[in-house]
């Protein structure tokens, strides 16, 4: 990480109220869990954005508001305008192939499929700390639901305890 550099911590999720408590919004999730409840969000490059200074560094939040699919879009621009180094880009998304409430983390690497990742790849590069919180697959718990159902559906009671347990053990430096 560039030390007198921004850091760009941005969490994956679709924009819109329909989406919320959905499996693919964790990383919306996860972010406004670090941000205060009474923040001020500015619309910028595609995003909502806060920024704050955290333990002498410049943070910008950033929940882009492109879907999913496009999420390179808002990243992109929010890197060139803010001069961040793909080294301090930390994303924040949803991985269906761990266990709900697991949490992994990693830099660079494939997509594993995941389109907001490819997104941002085809961007920016891969070379980005990724922070992966599991979703679990359907196939795993013996439902007949189709992935991008399973995505899109909301998480359940024990779910969402679970999830908030694995962003409570988050470290974003």
């Amino acid at each position: 990480m560039q030390e007198n550099k921004p850091i760009l911590i941005v969490g994956l999720g679709n924009p819109g109220i329909q989406y919320e408590r959905t499996r693919h919004n964790v990383g919306f999730i996860a972010v406004r869990h670090f941000v205060p409840d009474d923040a001020t969000w500015r619309t910028e490059h595609n995003a909502l954005t806060y920024s704050d200074n955290i333990k002498d560094h410049r943070v910008i939040f950033a929940l882009p508001q492109t879907f999913m699919n496009n999420s390179g879009a808002a990243v992109g621009a929010l890197m060139r305008f803010y001069k961040i180094p793909i080294e301090n880009l930390v994303v924040i998304h949803d991985d269906m192939d761990l266990k709900t409430g697991t949490l992994r983390e990693k830099v660079g690497g494939g997509s594993a499929g995941h389109n907001g990742i490819k997104s941002i790849d085809s961007a920016v590069g891969s070379e980005y700390r990724r922070i992966r919180i599991g979703i679990g697959h359907p196939r795993d718990l013996g439902l007949p639901i189709d992935p991008a159902d399973w995505v899109l559906g909301k998480f359940t009671d024990a779910e969402m305890s679970a999830i908030n347990d694995a962003i409570s053990r988050i470290k974003l430096f």
